[in-house]
């Protein structure tokens, strides 16, 4: 009860507070750097990227471009682009799971570090509600109880998804504990056995040499 209490706080903190800035992450020649993020399932995740020029007066030269893939747990591919300088990517999650992003950037000599800018963004914090304001002449208030609305569902939703991933603890333990019993018991009667054999041996040998 006490795990599940500091989830479900966590929880609230994470979806009530505002979405967190984007990530910045160097990346050297000839390396690849993947992030992952649990989505679950029917959950809309968009994200943009772009590199760091080095020198803002000049194009960014072939040498930091870099190649980019996003796919699920499964092997999906949701996103693929090659030897470029920044792009974005949407889409609905098709399963639950982890969902990975990689960035690899091409073999250079001498090696060079790219610096890319990331902002990966799922549930509730991809919804522009400036743009449904402005396209639906909608106020305000009926804003902010979109909003609202939005976010209860998906802290419901989020409550659902952590109930059946404690239930999956619970049995992964319950199936740890039943192993671990039956490899102790096991064990026991492995050591009994072989202590038999010793005393048995032992008999024997002081028997024959007519000690006992």
């Amino acid at each position: 009860m006490i795990l599940r209490s500091v989830l479900v706080l966590v929880l609230l903190v994470g979806v009530l507070s505002p979405a967190s800035e984007s990530l910045r992450f160097e990346l050297q020649s000839g390396q690849t750097k993947c992030i992952a993020e649990d989505i679950k399932g029917n959950s809309m995740s968009v994200g943009k990227y772009h590199v760091v020029k080095p020198n803002e007066d000049h194009p960014l030269p072939d040498s930091h471009k870099i190649t980019v893939r996003v796919t699920s747990s499964q092997g999906n591919s949701f996103h693929s682009a090659e030897k470029v300088e920044s792009g974005q990517f949407a889409f609905t999650a098709a399963e639950q799971g982890d969902y990975i992003s990689c960035f690899w950037a091409a073999e250079h000599t001498p090696q060079v570090t790219v610096t890319v800018d990331f902002d990966w963004r799922t549930g509730v914090h991809t919804k522009d509600w400036t743009n449904v304001a402005k396209k639906g002449q909608v106020n305000a208030m009926e804003l902010e109880l979109k909003n609202l609305f939005d976010t209860v569902q998906s802290i419901h939703e989020e409550m659902f998804y952590l109930r059946e991933r404690e239930e999956e603890m619970q049995e992964l333990n319950k199936a740890t504990t039943s192993k671990m019993f039956w490899l102790s018991f096991l064990s026991l009667f492995l050591c009994l056995s072989v202590a038999g054999l010793q005393f048995w041996h032992l008999k024997s040998f002081f028997q024959k040499k007519k000690l006992i």
